[in-house]
């Protein structure tokens, strides 16, 4: 037989916000009394109007911002599809400019004194006279991108591209500096493979995340034969096919084993700021390389 309620207890049973309405719920974080009018229903029991505006002003706090999503981790590859994006527009000026955005950004040598940053920008061109330049080398970044960007995260995986975009270029760069340097003996040798020329495209980079997934394999795990058959193919298709600039690839994907040799080695929490310094330290060197090309002949640069 159970004891009836005190009538004091029962008088104090009112909503705290609508003191005329009885009510014996209880709010389940603070314990006020609510009506059903001011009741939301939770994962356990029911909240009171107040708890429930705390607990969203508290997952609103703890959500990371639109920057922190941008570079962070995530199971999207929205870098990979920015950067494809950003070169399909970019190849539509081409062909709408009549040419001039491809002699204003496509890697000339020759101007590295004066325009240095040609070195970045010929990676986002391609040829408008051979389109196939432009689906191959995006169908490479939408197969070997997506699975790099969501192992390293956004931040790391975009320094790794533009990195190697950067080192894919210099590589032009030292086979100019080598028939200046030979007088131009060097372009007849082998069979004119070391002849000087421009360059644009997308291969550098590409070749760098190359490289990075043969120094990440195991952390990724990955099978390095199926890895060296499809880089092997890449590189001696340079060699065969007239006209690609192997040596952008060959220096790409150095530079891209480079940086992910040092995240491979510097990927505890603690060591993020040695993996900074680290990856800046190569971009150094890749500056002091193309520094010494043309201090050493400045006749040839502009």
């Amino acid at each position: 037989m159970s004891t009836p309620a005190p009538q004091a207890e029962i008088d104090s049973e009112y909503c705290y916000r609508h003191p005329d309405r009885q009510s014996f719920i209880h709010c389940q974080r603070c314990g006020r009394t609510i009506c059903p009018q001011c009741q939301t229903q939770a994962a356990v029991g029911v909240q009171c109007p107040e708890c429930v505006r705390a607990g969203r002003q508290q997952t609103a706090a703890s959500r990371p911002g639109l920057l922190a999503r941008l570079i962070g981790s995530g199971s999207t590859p929205i870098v990979t599809y920015g950067l494809i994006a950003l070169c399909v527009l970019l190849y539509v000026i081409q062909w709408v400019s009549g040419g001039a955005l491809t002699d204003a950004w496509a890697l000339d040598p020759s101007k590295m004194a004066s325009q240095p940053w040609r070195l970045l920008t010929s990676a986002f061109l391609h040829s408008t006279s051979f389109i196939p330049h432009l689906l191959l080398n995006m169908y490479a970044l939408f197969i070997f991108g997506p699975v790099l960007e969501r192992f390293l995260g956004r931040a790391r995986y975009l320094a790794l591209y533009l990195i190697g975009a950067v080192g894919g270029g210099l590589g032009v760069v030292l086979v100019y500096q080598l028939a200046v340097a030979t007088h131009l003996a060097s372009a007849t040798w082998a069979g004119g493979l070391l002849a000087p020329a421009s360059a644009l495209g997308a291969s550098g980079a590409i070749f760098a995340l190359m490289g990075a997934l043969l120094v990440l394999r195991k952390a990724m795990g990955l099978q390095l034969t199926q890895i060296l058959i499809v880089v092997g193919i890449n590189v001696a298709f340079g060699f065969v096919v007239r006209g690609i600039a192997w040596e952008d690839h060959l220096a790409g994907l150095g530079v891209g084993a480079a940086v992910a040799g040092v995240y491979l080695v510097t990927r505890r929490p603690e060591q993020r700021v040695r993996q900074i310094l680290s990856v800046a330290g190569i971009v150094v060197a890749l500056a002091a390389i193309l520094l010494v090309c043309v201090l050493s002949s400045p006749a040839y640069y502009r």
